[in-house]
């Protein structure tokens, strides 16, 4: 089959360089003054000799054509039809505009005028007409779209914001569908409006999905078994989103442009994707800082039963951890490793990775209070 290809590579080389040496040679021959020649001086003679040098060079050249074509089969075999209708028709009105346009510099006889500058508006028009059709897929779908009217045909449902701080569409990254509790954050009902999936992030997930790497497959796996039971339950409207930005390398870059498009939220546990959608005014909903919002406060002075693990930083230090995943550093804990006890809450922060709390142990606190009345 390859061979096959090979061959008519070389076919169409040699097609082409015949056409240019019939149309071309007799000028290379009247120039270099060998149009006196009847053998050389004719069509013939000068598609032959063009179709020759062309097959020479498409000896060396077949190669590079067959690489090209290969990645172009790969690219459109990857696109949705509606990327590919959108992009030829964008691209083909593009071409339209321009021959338009180089009507008016046809009719010159200054070589730049008459060719270049119509083939410079061909490149660039078309160019501009690909990128429109394949940037704004979803405004293309709507076009065509047939308007909901009310039962008596008088007042039409227009598509608007609610507010401010409503967004129709929450893009859901990578990191959050691996994490999966977006899934029963959806059951909640407190998301509205409409779950996108980019397909870059498709991609992504089934790149991690094939990995050699055994963890990295369960949890590109147990990513897609989420994605496919939000479709399948349809508990929230969730749509695919077809385009892409190939300028683009990452895919925390293209969330961020996507969401930018589209007026959307993303919603992630990423930390970083987090703070960079932040300095470029992208509203994100992190699944942690919610999760971190709806832990239970503790006051100082407040008493609870904890089960110490293991030892912490410094020394004398002992961590456990409540039902929520709170680090709870309980001092002298060390000494009650494996064991549960009761503490008092001596202080409590909040960081970026979450709230951890610091308490000693309750009858700690009953000695030094007792040492006191005995003091007194």
């Amino acid at each position: 089959m390859k061979n096959i290809k090979k061959r008519i590579v070389q076919a169409v080389f040699a097609l082409a360089g015949g056409t240019l040496g019939m149309s071309y040679l007799p000028v290379v021959w009247s120039l270099s003054n060998l149009d006196k020649f009847i053998l050389l001086n004719n069509r013939v003679t000068g598609f032959v000799i063009g179709a020759i040098i062309f097959w020479v060079l498409s000896i060396f050249l077949a190669g590079y054509v067959l690489s090209l074509m290969r990645q172009a089969e790969k690219m459109l075999t990857k696109s949705s039809p509606i990327y590919l209708i959108t992009s030829g028709v964008g691209t083909v009105i593009g071409l339209v505009i321009a021959i338009l346009i180089s009507t008016l510099f046809y009719r010159s006889d200054v070589f730049f005028i008459n060719t270049m500058i119509p083939l410079i508006l061909m490149l660039i028009l078309g160019y501009l007409g690909f990128r429109i059709g394949t940037t704004r897929l979803n405004e293309w779908k709507k076009l065509f779209q047939v308007r909901k009217r009310d039962l008596n045909n008088q007042d039409q449902v227009l598509e608007r914001r609610a507010g401010e701080n409503y967004h129709h569409y929450k893009i859901l990254d990578t990191n959050i569908l691996i994490d999966g509790r977006v899934y029963d954050l959806v059951k909640t009902g407190l998301l509205e409006g409409t779950l996108l999936v980019p397909n870059f992030v498709l991609y992504e997930l089934q790149y991690i999905a094939d990995s050699a790497d055994s963890i990295k497959r369960v949890r590109g796996r147990r990513g897609l078994d989420f994605l496919n039971k939000l479709q399948n339950e349809k508990i929230m409207p969730i749509e695919m989103y077809d385009g892409d930005y190939e300028e683009i390398e990452e895919v925390d870059s293209k969330l961020i442009q996507l969401a930018k498009d589209k007026d959307a939220v993303i919603v992630t546990n990423d930390y970083n994707l987090n703070k960079v959608s932040q300095f470029q005014n992208v509203q994100v909903l992190n699944i942690n800082e919610l999760a971190n919002a709806l832990k239970p406060r503790v006051i100082p002075g407040e008493t609870m039963k904890v089960h110490v693990v293991k030892n912490g930083t410094e020394r004398q230090q002992g961590v456990a951890y409540l039902d929520d995943g709170t680090m709870v550093v309980v001092e002298d804990g060390k000494f009650y490793i494996s064991e549960t006890i009761d503490v008092v809450v001596t202080s409590a922060i909040q960081t970026d990775a979450g709230r951890m709390i610091f308490a000693k142990p309750v009858h700690s606190t009953k000695e030094i209070t007792h040492s006191k009345d005995k003091t007194e």
